[in-house]
């Protein structure tokens, strides 16, 4: 299970990134690099209707033989994206929107915090531990 949050572009560099388990890390990085050109085919392919949305929930971007890579994307255009092995049959969608709330709603509290710089990389304990035990979940 990988977890990415992206810069708003045109940088498209990771603020966060954590993977269990961590020996596949560099193979995940290739994923989410390839995951953004589906995200912004997507953003573009709903043009207007997409700024109306309060729910930015991407759904699948695309499915591999081992993983699926799902994709979210907040009104400040930071693109998040979630890789989740194939196997994991438990995993509906409903599930995957919920995490990808919860990421965002914790993405929205470190932004509020006045020690944070936007566009910095996240290093927060309290993000860090809720990844942690949502990740923990999935596996």
């Amino acid at each position: 299970v990988l977890v990415s949050i992206i810069c708003s572009p045109p940088q498209n560099y990771p603020l966060y990134i954590r993977s269990i388990p961590t020996e596949n890390e560099l193979k995940f990085h290739y994923t989410v690099h390839t995951s953004l050109d589906v995200v912004d085919e997507k953003i573009s392919a709903m043009g207007k209707a997409l700024v109306d949305q309060r729910e930015l929930y991407l759904g699948l971007l695309y499915p591999t033989e081992d993983y699926k890579v799902y994709g979210y994307v907040t009104n400040s255009k930071v693109k998040f994206v979630m890789v989740v092995d194939s196997s994991n049959t438990a995993l509906r969608d409903n599930e995957i929107r919920s995490m990808f709330r919860k990421l965002h709603n914790s993405y929205t509290d470190i932004m509020c915090n006045p020690f944070y710089n936007p566009g910095d990389r996240i290093h927060s304990r309290a993000f860090d531990n809720m990844v942690n035990s949502m990740m923990m979940q999935v596996c």
